[in-house]
């Protein structure tokens, strides 16, 4: 999987392939172009590697899975500071490849992320706001503000999770979590919806769209309830949801139906385990930022090619380059017979 919206080469649906995104802030676990992030922990390095913040943390067809999170150990100061009750807005990479949208929830945890309450949910057209004419990679919403649940326990250990379920493309898994600090909060625990999991070894696997949006929707409405909190989870039997967090109607449109085309790629039921990804591709590189440390982002200097919006990429020949820190990074080349190519809003590896 490549850094951020570079995306694996499937035929003619190449730019479809996979798709890529992350929050930039609040500032996810390790992230190269979150917004305030905390100083890394010792030991840790930013999220830069082969599975880079933007990509995937399970695919079924491609393999290879990361924990949930992707990151176990917890920023030692939270990358932002909530109050229960009030308005958030999360905001996303502008650098992104939105797989004609999908499921997105917002989940909280008090337990370092082993379990997950929902918050807030962005079902069926995440990142669009209604159904796509057709495949689509390009956002139209790159930003979610929602009020926070009033009886969310406070803490200065909790954690917030965005997760998403792409709707075309490889059946894959998304989520990135953020370390934060909740005030103000009216309960000692909170009961939502619990968060699903999907494409993810031992998980249910949610097949392709192809157009219908209601396709894997049952594992949303049917979700258990679960209450969290800084003394411990459980879950509650299977019952509605509470209203505040119920699912959302299935919009009413009487436009005709749009033909999607079917693509390559297997839907196949998830395999019993999971192997790292196969790839042709050569390893990517790993970039050194500043003297002395892989961590830290290199600051802009003279004979950069200007400065940049962290997250940002570009061409550069037949490879291409990322902004991490304000300046850009050294240049990556695309796997054995590819080369770099625009894709609206977003760059990609496709055959030359």
């Amino acid at each position: 999987m490549k850094y951020f919206v570079l995306f694996s080469c499937l035929g003619a649906l190449a730019g479809l392939a996979a798709g890529h995104v992350s929050i930039i802030s609040p500032c996810p676990r390790y992230s190269p172009v979150g917004l305030n992030c905390p100083a890394l922990p010792a030991g840790q390095s930013l999220d830069i590697a082969e599975k880079a913040i933007n990509g995937p943390i399970s695919s079924v067809q491609l393999g290879g899975t990361m924990p949930l999170c992707r990151h176990t150990t917890p920023y030692a100061t939270p990358s932002a500071t909530w109050t229960a009750g009030q308005s958030v807005t999360i905001k996303f990479n502008p650098s992104a490849a939105i797989h004609s949208g999908g499921n997105c929830e917002f989940s909280m945890s008090y337990d370092n992320g082993k379990t997950f309450a929902v918050i807030h949910r962005e079902l069926r057209y995440c990142f669009l706001g209604s159904k796509p004419a057709s495949l689509t990679n390009t956002a139209t919403i790159l930003s979610y503000t929602f009020n926070l649940p009033a009886d969310l326990p406070s803490s200065d250990k909790a954690v917030f999770a965005w997760s998403w379920v792409n709707a075309s493309g490889n059946r894959e898994f998304y989520m990135n979590c953020a370390d934060v600090a909740i005030t103000g909060g009216s309960s000692k625990s909170f009961t939502g919806p619990q968060m699903v999991v999907a494409n993810y070894p031992g998980y249910p696997t949610i097949p392709e769209f192809n157009g219908n949006y209601e396709t894997g929707m049952e594992l949303y409405t049917g979700a258990k309830n679960i209450t969290v909190s800084p003394s411990g989870s459980n879950e509650l039997p299977a019952g509605p949801n509470p209203p505040p967090y119920a699912t959302p109607a299935a919009p009413v449109s009487s436009a005709p139906p749009v033909a999607y085309p079917t693509p390559a790629y297997s839907t196949r039921p998830m395999p019993a385990s999971y192997s790292s990804p196969v790839s042709s591709a050569p390893p990517m590189p790993t970039p050194t930022y500043g003297p002395g440390s892989g961590n830290i982002p290199h600051e802009a200097k003279a004979g950069d090619s200007g400065s940049c919006s962290p997250g940002a990429m570009q061409c550069s020949g037949a490879g291409y380059n990322v902004c991490v820190g304000g300046a850009w990074s050294p240049s990556y080349s695309c796997g054995s017979g590819t080369t770099c190519k625009s894709a609206g809003s977003g760059i990609y590896c496709g055959f030359a």
